[in-house]
């Protein structure tokens, strides 16, 4: 069943009631009571985002101290309504920056406004900020012209509904980012064998930015396992020439102004972009993982009132390639005393409050390979448990995908203004990042 929503009221800590709109007669005002006190006051933290109080279902959000709720008696998908209510807070973000208190009794009527386009007798429309901010302005309604409202009508019933008529830019440009980050446990290394990957994934997102005229329709194209294999391209032999070829993505999810039929029937990308920035898809991979680093530990136990700690980072990329912000975290035990640290590159500090020696290294190329020495002083303990290792995390900035995506093409076809795929400027950037990288010791 489709989502719908029998009303919506937004919460200050207290409790209060800021915002109340009801969009169906079978919600009562005392909804707005039950939350309150079964929820927001009660004894207990609530921990759930869904509570049923007397048939009826509370569905929650809270931002910084402010609570929203969607109430329905209806059996609803339970997903739709909390991705209404996500949409619901990256709108009014949009409108009037942080969702505060004060910012929703500033925007009052606007939020009223908002609430009237978005929920029509209690079913999502249309949520798309681009979109709404065409015809709902910051100070309110203005009056129109003609075809200022007539574009608005072609707006909110037509099919594209997160991008208008009639953009215009100077100059037609594109800016894609691939941004993943890269998240690692490694076992313990047992001499002679090295440390194994127990668990590697990559999340990633490419966000795009384009500033297009007209109604452009775009295709894009990446090196995706299954395409490569339908056009017959990922023979052992091409394969073998460039290294890794294609990537296995394991699963995805669209903007919604990507064709998903066309996706299914031919893997292709094709849309038409809305205007400014927006994340055009999210994927994971689990395969064939390029690890930008390997950690290296070596923990010495000497006596009891010593540890000789040595750990090597190997970095595992072109060399041409500089990767930045790199940060390793070495736990130390609860009962160190002191800590003196050797190290040729960047700068390692103990920090007690954390017990962990940080390690930071501003830049590293790639192939390259860095040490750190520490000796720990230990208090003695009557404490019998042996010290438990917790593995040591690290911190980076890559420029290039660890999926090993690559972007192939990204066309853009605008039949009606005299533009091609050749007068639109586009930049396409990579940026990898640590996720959990974790190495036991």
């Amino acid at each position: 069943a489709a989502a719908m929503i029998g009303g919506l009221f937004i919460y200050n800590h207290k409790g209060e009631v800021l915002i109340s709109r009801v969009y169906r007669d079978d919600i009562g005002r005392n909804a707005v009571d039950a939350f309150r006190v079964n929820v927001i006051h009660a004894r207990q933290q609530v921990r759930s985002p869904v509570t049923n109080i007397a048939r009826t279902s509370f569905f929650h959000v809270k931002r910084s101290n402010i609570w929203l709720a969607a109430v329905t008696k209806q059996n609803v998908n339970a997903a739709m309504v909390f991705e209404f209510l996500y949409k619901m807070c990256d709108v009014m973000a949009a409108y009037f920056g942080k969702i505060s208190e004060e910012n929703i009794k500033n925007n009052f009527v606007l939020i009223y406004e908002l609430l009237d386009e978005i929920l029509d007798f209690g079913y999502p429309q249309n949520s798309e900020t681009g979109a709404l901010k065409t015809f709902i302005t910051q100070q309110g309604i203005k009056s129109q012209t003609k075809e200022e409202q007539s574009q608005i009508t072609s707006q909110v019933t037509g099919q594209i509904g997160w991008r208008r008529e009639g953009i215009k830019y100077r100059r037609n440009e594109l800016f894609l980012d691939v941004l993943e980050s890269v998240n690692l446990l490694m076992s313990p290394q047992v001499c002679p064998s090295p440390g194994q990957v127990l668990s590697a994934h990559v999340s990633g997102r490419v966000v795009m930015k384009s500033y297009l005229s007209g109604m452009p329709e775009c295709k894009f194209g990446m090196n995706d396992k299954i395409v490569i294999e339908k056009q017959g391209k990922g023979t052992a032999d091409e394969t073998s020439k460039s290294g890794k070829q294609s990537i296995a993505i394991d699963d995805c999810t669209f903007h919604q102004c990507v064709r998903l039929s066309k996706f299914d029937s031919e893997r292709s990308i094709s849309f038409i972009p809305p205007d400014g920035e927006f994340e055009l898809m999210r994927y994971r991979t689990t395969k064939d993982i390029i690890l930008p680093f390997r950690v290296i530990p070596l923990v010495r136990e000497v006596g009891r009132t010593k540890l000789e700690v040595k750990v090597v980072i190997k970095s595992n990329f072109k060399p041409s390639l500089l990767a930045q912000k790199i940060e390793v975290r070495i736990p130390t035990p609860l009962n160190t005393s002191g800590v003196q640290v050797i190290c040729m590159k960047g700068k390692a500090k103990y920090k007690a409050s954390e017990n962990a020696i940080v390690w930071k290294i501003k830049r590293m190329a790639g192939m390259k390979e860095s040490q750190i020495s520490a000796e720990i002083e230990l208090l003695p303990t009557n404490d019998k448990k042996k010290w438990a290792r917790p593995p040591i995390s690290m911190n980076f900035e890559v420029p290039f995908a660890p999926s090993g995506l690559k972007v192939r093409y990204l066309k853009v076809f605008e039949p009606k203004l005299n533009y091609s795929d050749h007068d639109v400027i586009k930049w396409v950037r990579y940026i990898g990042r640590s996720g959990i990288y974790e190495t036991r010791c």
